[in-house]
């Protein structure tokens, strides 16, 4: 039980009563930002931290109020994390413009249209105007435009479906598992098999045998059991769900899987269902 979770119940009264109550505060992000920032080579640290935490925290309070935004201390460490790979690869910029991009790149995908202006305006204000280019990987571009002609999508680069599968493919730089979310007919589908073409047409890596193996289940055609395996109640034996035995067979590269995939993905195609 996990109080004010989502698909989780409130703890009866007779059982709070048996337990200590406990007194919390909220954690100071202003600094851990800036022990971060620093760990990651800012020397601005301390002026990027009160930047970074006052976005999230108006971006909290003046942003629609949707269930798949993180204003916390989990999507503060991620953007960090991001920061600090962009000040690696270009050491000599400006560090103001470095964070002000991994802010606005790593955020695009999650922030609905019409959010999206608001949010600009603050990073604008904190960041007195300074302009961030987007990146452009005129290969990988390339791909998802020969990608999307495979499957006979519409796709101009820097719009629509293009745009969304880049963003897409930053995302899975930084994060293992990503949702895809919208309503019916949003391209969701659309967006992860064109970029899984891309990744496999040669030219991108180099490497023709570079191939990304995908497994599609539906997680809602299933019972809970199936799907994650559970212990026979009878013999004490585990028996394996689906996603035991695909998620074992892509580590120990069994076929269909080989080594030379750099990438595996897991599909759970259906509704997203907190339990």
């Amino acid at each position: 039980m996990n109080p004010g979770y989502a698909g989780r119940t409130e703890l009866p009264e007779n059982l709070k009563a048996l337990f200590r109550s406990c007194a919390m505060v909220v954690p100071d992000i202003t600094l851990i930002c800036e022990n971060m920032l620093m760990a990651e080579g800012f020397s601005l640290a301390r002026e990027l931290s009160k930047k970074f935490w006052c976005l999230y925290s108006l971006s909290k309070s003046l942003l629609t109020d949707l269930i798949h935004y993180d204003w916390g201390l989990r999507a503060v460490k991620s953007v960090l994390r991001q920061a600090g790979g962009l000040k690696r690869a270009e050491p000599d910029e400006d560090e103001r413009l470095i964070l002000m991009r991994g802010l606005k790149f790593f955020n695009k995908p999650k922030i609905v249209s019409q959010d999206w202006p608001i949010f600009c305006d603050l990073i604008d204000g904190l960041f007195n105007g300074l302009e961030a280019d987007w990146f452009s990987d005129p290969i990988l571009e390339a791909n998802l435009i020969a990608a999307a002609k495979h499957y006979n999508y519409q796709a101009k680069v820097g719009d629509g479906l293009v745009a969304k599968a880049i963003q897409y493919h930053e995302i899975l730089g930084v994060r293992h598992s990503v949702f895809l979310i919208g309503n019916p007919g949003t391209a969701k589908s659309a967006i992860w098999k064109t970029l899984a073409k891309a990744y496999n047409i040669g030219g991108y890596t180099g490497k023709p045998e570079w191939d990304t193996k995908i497994a599609i289940i539906d997680p809602k055609a299933v019972t809970s059991n199936e799907l994650y395996g559970f212990v026979n109640p009878k013999t004490k034996d585990w028996k394996d769900g689906c996603l035991s035995v695909i998620m074992r067979n892509m580590n120990k590269c069994n076929p269909p899987f080989k080594e030379s995939q750099k990438q595996k993905w897991l599909v759970l195609d259906g509704d997203v269902d907190p339990e």
